[in-house]
C-alpha cells in the first residue's frame, strides 16, 4: 500500500531538533553608544521564538549587559557569525534604514556539496515562503521576490566532495543563501531544511558563517569593517 504523495513528502522532512542553545553571552567584538557587533554561535536564536521554550536568544543575552540593545537584522538559528545590534530607538531607526537601502556589506563563508563548474557567478532566483512547509522558502519565478546572490569559490576539497564558497547576498530574503545554493545543485553541508539526508549528515551543523560585515557608523559616518573567521 502506497502512502499519499503529501505523506511521502512529510516523511522526507527532517525531524525537529529540541532547542538546546550553547551557553554564555556571545562574544561582543565592538561596542559604543550607538551599536554593538556580536558574534552569534550556531544553535542560538537571534530573537525569541514561539513558545516559552524558545525565549532564550542572542538578544536577551546581550540585553543582560546592554538593556537598550535592539535587533536590526537576524541570522538563522543554525548560522553563525557577525550580527549588528542598535542601542536605542534612534540608532535602530538609522541602522534599519541602512539595511533597507543595502548600504551594509555582508559576506558569508559556506561549505557546499560538490564542485562548482564556475569559480565565480551570480544567482538570480526569486524566492517566496513555502507556506505548507514553513519555515522553508522556495524558488517561484511567477510570484517570488527578486533575490540576488554572488558567489566565489575559495577552495575545492575533492577528498571531501565539497567546496568552500564566499557568498554575498545583495538582497536579504529569508534563507536566501541556503535556497540559492540548493537550487543550483550545491546545498550547504549540514542543512537540516534543504539538503538531502547524506548532505545533512556530512557536518555536525550548518556550515554557513557570516564572516565579514561593513557599514557606516550611524553617528560619525565612519566606515567600519569587521571580520570573523569561520569556525569550520
Amino acid at each position: 500500500m502506497h502512502s499519499p504523495p503529501f505523506l511521502q513528502h512529510l516523511a522526507d522532512r527532517p525531524t525537529p531538533i529540541a532547542y538546546s542553545p550553547p551557553p554564555g553571552v556571545p562574544p561582543i567584538l565592538y561596542a559604543d553608544d550607538a551599536l554593538l557587533i556580536v558574534e552569534k554561535p550556531s544553535g542560538l536564536l537571534s530573537v525569541p521564538g514561539r513558545g516559552p521554550g524558545h525565549a532564550d536568544c542572542l538578544l536577551s543575552r546581550v540585553q543582560a549587559l546592554f538593556p537598550d540593545a535592539r535587533i536590526v537584522h537576524r541570522l538563522d538559528m543554525a548560522t553563525s557569525g557577525l550580527l549588528v545590534l542598535a542601542r536605542g530607538a534612534e540608532m535602530e531607526r538609522r541602522l534599519s534604514i541602512a539595511f533597507q537601502k543595502r548600504q551594509v556589506g555582508k559576506c558569508y563563508l559556506a561549505v557546499v556539496a560538490g564542485r562548482l563548474t564556475q569559480d565565480r557567478g551570480e544567482i538570480r532566483l526569486p524566492l517566496i515562503t513555502d507556506w505548507p512547509n514553513r519555515p522553508r522558502q522556495k524558488v517561484d519565478p511567477e510570484v517570488g521576490k527578486a533575490s540576488f546572490t554572488e558567489y566565489a569559490v575559495e577552495a575545492h576539497c575533492p577528498e571531501e566532495g565539497s567546496s568552500r564558497v564566499a557568498l554575498i547576498p545583495h538582497t536579504g530574503r529569508s534563507h536566501q543563501l541556503r535556497v540559492h545554493m540548493q537550487a543550483i545543485g550545491h546545498p550547504i553541508l549540514g542543512d537540516e531544511l534543504y539538503a538531502d539526508p547524506a548532505i545533512r549528515a556530512a557536518a555536525p551543523r550548518l556550515l554557513l558563517h557570516a564572516t565579514r560585515l561593513s557599514l557606516e557608523h550611524p553617528v560619525s559616518g565612519q566606515r567600519l569593517s569587521f571580520d570573523s573567521p569561520a569556525p569550520f
